[in-house]
């Protein structure tokens, strides 16, 4: 069996990053799957005294990880990386330059083989009421939902022309990504989580903007569409922290399709482990 990690929503945690790095040299998964919202705000280090703020990627993540593969040697995994809507896309430079160097392989809007699998990464969602916009798209369609700002608003860490944003949905970039793709044995590592699932549940309920009311489901329609009608293998999801403390469960299955969430709301990490030929057989671990 290979072993798999998948975390998400770290937000610059140190604390939950070197439990990570504990676990993964404890347990030498194959792969490592990092779901997005990774940085913390503005990538960048707390301060320090007289010293300023240190960006965090090449301050602490590339460091951390280089000691991780100097320790491991050819037990090292696989690492695969993709932003969340909190990490400012500018922070891509840093991430490619970490790739250069076979510390890890960043995977959005891209795909790779591994064995008889094929992995694909993708950090977009849909419309929040957050104002960067970097990894937000249009769903299906230019709806927004009630509460969100539009993705025309808000601000850009890394400059997009106004055609581009109102010209670009989720649903078309996943297409683009897999064309006719068999995805029998396909893996997603996706940000954002299937619409109406256990995984996207919001604490919402009751919530009013103008009178109108909020939908408590905050997924994305085009990634449920995605799952029901390509049937992936497996697909991996971050974002809505609170999701498996409301729902109660980081997991479902649609279709043949295991979805699973390693999203949290608690101070502890959450890393779900599981055997890349048996998700079914997922846990998930508090640490």
């Amino acid at each position: 069996m290979s072993l798999c990690l998948f975390v998400s929503d770290l937000h610059g945690s140190t604390r939950r990053f070197d439990t990570l790095f504990s676990l993964i040299r404890s347990t030498a998964p194959v792969l490592v799957f990092l779901g997005g919202d990774l940085l913390p705000f503005g990538g960048l280090l707390p301060p320090r005294p007289n010293k300023g703020t240190t960006p965090f990627i090449e301050g602490y993540l590339a460091r951390r990880f280089r000691s991780l593969r100097s320790a491991m040697g050819e037990r090292y995994p696989l690492v695969l990386v993709i932003l969340g809507n909190d990490d400012p896309r500018r922070e891509e430079t840093a991430l490619r330059e970490g790739e250069r160097s076979g510390l890890w392989r960043y995977l959005h809007n891209s795909k790779i083989d591994f064995d008889a699998y094929t992995l694909y990464g993708y950090s977009c969602i849909p419309p929040t009421p957050f104002l960067l916009k970097d990894w937000e798209r249009y769903d299906v369609s230019r709806y927004v939902d009630v509460g969100a700002t539009d993705p025309t608003d808000g601000w850009r860490s890394v400059p997009v022309s106004r055609e581009q944003i109102i010209g670009t949905t989720i649903q078309q970039e996943l297409q683009q990504l897999v064309g006719e793709d068999d995805l029998h044995l396909a893996v997603f590592l996706f940000h954002a989580p299937p619409y109406g699932s256990n995984l996207d549940l919001a604490d919402l309920d009751g919530q009013m903007v103008d009178s109108a009311p909020l939908d408590v489901h905050v997924g994305s329609i085009a990634v449920r569409r995605f799952i029901e009608q390509r049937r992936p293998f497996l697909t991996l999801h971050g974002h809505v922290h609170e999701s498996a403390r409301l729902s109660g469960d980081w997991r479902q299955r649609i279709g043949r399709t295991w979805c699973l969430s390693a999203a949290h709301d608690g101070p502890e990490l959450a890393a779900v482990r599981f055997p890349l030929e048996d998700p079914a057989a997922a846990e998930r671990l508090l640490l």
